[in-house]
């Protein structure tokens, strides 16, 4: 897909966008999109991302339906839970000790209106400071993205005033120009600066680094000072070694689901994800970088979650 290929509507509203994330940057994400859409059209998926396995989607939800489990596991994605994570960060700033970042991950919100409604009810029940999406917005990888907008729209305003998000490999740069118009920053390998009483640190978002591979550390941190706190959106937690090594504080991501159909005791049988089975969900630490990978709100490929509930996370930031 090129930037012609786009409406006339699309084609100004990121022509607009060009000069802020680069040519090149948004000529590979339109090209990369529109290689993977043909390619699901003319069923030749040879990329191996679970999300592209079109032929054995059918098959999992057979198998479920057959097992009697898809209506439990349906039920499931409505059962999202709040969880709570302390972070404690050397670099913090004493003014920002104990500021709350509400996570939101792999949200797929154009799935059904009862999910959408459903994680509406959670998100205003919690209290925090600023909110951060970690990508997947949409449910499938190509097609429509305007419904995951329309219900991300409903969403919106239970998130607060300041809201920053990340896109993922379900999403297309296509959305952003509506995303940014809800009054939300999308980091596309850039970074804003969280301040409070004169005190700061930086909160830096990379592009997708799962399927598209059009995230750029370099890009993305351009200008900082790594000796400040800063803290990482990646919508997938593959990229930590180059995170850790770049002096980031904390890494949060999500894109695994946790593996959102897993055995008894919350065991994954598949990832979908280029990183150790330990930073497939929940906290973990790599060097001296703190990560915390989101099981997601959502579901993706099939509507059904098992022995893994969906949750969005507070993240409260303790001055260690």
């Amino acid at each position: 897909m090129k930037l012609t290929d786009c409406s006339a509507d699309e084609q100004e509203q990121l022509a607009m966008l060009e000069p802020r994330i680069g040519r090149l940057h948004l000529r590979q994400r339109l090209g990369l999109e529109g290689e993977h859409e043909a390619r699901v059209v003319r069923r030749r998926t040879h990329f191996f991302h679970l999300e592209n396995w079109y032929s054995i989607h059918g098959l999992i939800r057979g198998s479920l339906t057959v097992t009697g489990l898809r209506g439990r596991g349906q039920r499931n994605v409505l059962d999202i839970r709040v969880r709570h994570n302390t972070v404690r960060l050397r670099k913090l700033p004493s003014a920002l000790d104990g500021y709350t970042l509400l996570q939101l991950s792999d949200l797929h919100l154009d799935m059904s209106a009862a999910h959408r409604d459903r994680l509406i009810e959670v998100v205003s029940g919690v209290q925090f400071d600023a909110c951060v999406l970690t990508g997947d917005y949409r449910f499938q990888t190509f097609g429509p993205y305007q419904p995951a907008l329309d219900a991300l729209a409903r969403l919106r305003p239970h998130l607060g005033a300041s809201v920053y998000a990340v896109l993922g490999n379900h999403d297309t740069i296509r959305m952003v120009p509506g995303i940014e118009a809800m009054d939300m920053t999308v980091l596309l390998n850039e970074s804003a600066r969280i301040e409070r009483d004169g005190q700061a640190f930086n909160l830096v978002g990379i592009d997708d680094a799962h399927y598209f591979r059009t995230h750029s550390f370099q890009k993305a941190a351009a200008g900082l000072d790594l000796d400040e706190c800063a803290i990482l959106l990646s919508h997938t937690p593959e990229p930590f070694r180059h995170a850790a090594h770049a002096g980031f504080c904390l890494m949060l991501s999500g894109h695994t689901h946790g593996g959102q159909i897993c055995l008894p005791g919350g065991i994954p049988i598949l990832t979908d994800c280029d990183a150790p089975r330990a930073f497939a969900r929940g906290a973990w630490r790599y060097e001296e970088m703190a990560g915390y990978t989101s099981v997601g709100c959502g579901a993706s490929i099939v509507d059904v979650r098992l022995n893994c509930p969906a949750e969005i996370t507070l993240h409260r930031l303790r001055r260690a």
